[in-house]
């Protein structure tokens, strides 16, 4: 009995959820203010990661990227090595 009320609960939020997302989304403006949000959050994420194969030699200096190269220069090599796997296998996987 409780499951039928928590799935009609969740519906009902889906619905206002996509309603809220529909009428906001209607004008061009918030469409693109949106679209730039979505870019802005890939090219960090994009940029961190590309920063963690090149601990010493990223333009950006904020406290994360020095305490990475920190560990670098004591030895670490996990985020070196993460970024190379993780760059072998999205290269194949455009390739085939």
């Amino acid at each position: 009995m409780k499951k039928k009320y928590l799935y009609s609960a969740a519906g009902a939020a889906s619905v206002i959820g996509a309603t809220v997302a529909g009428y906001f989304l209607k004008d061009k403006e918030n469409r693109d203010r949106v679209k730039q949000k979505v870019k802005n959050y890939q090219n960090s994420i994009r940029t961190t990661f590309e920063d963690a194969g090149v601990p010493d030699q990223s333009e950006n200096q904020d406290l994360a990227q020095l305490e990475n190269a920190k560990m670098v220069s004591e030895g670490s090599q996990f985020g070196v090595q993460y970024y190379t796997q993780n760059k072998e296998a999205n290269t194949s996987e455009y390739q085939q």
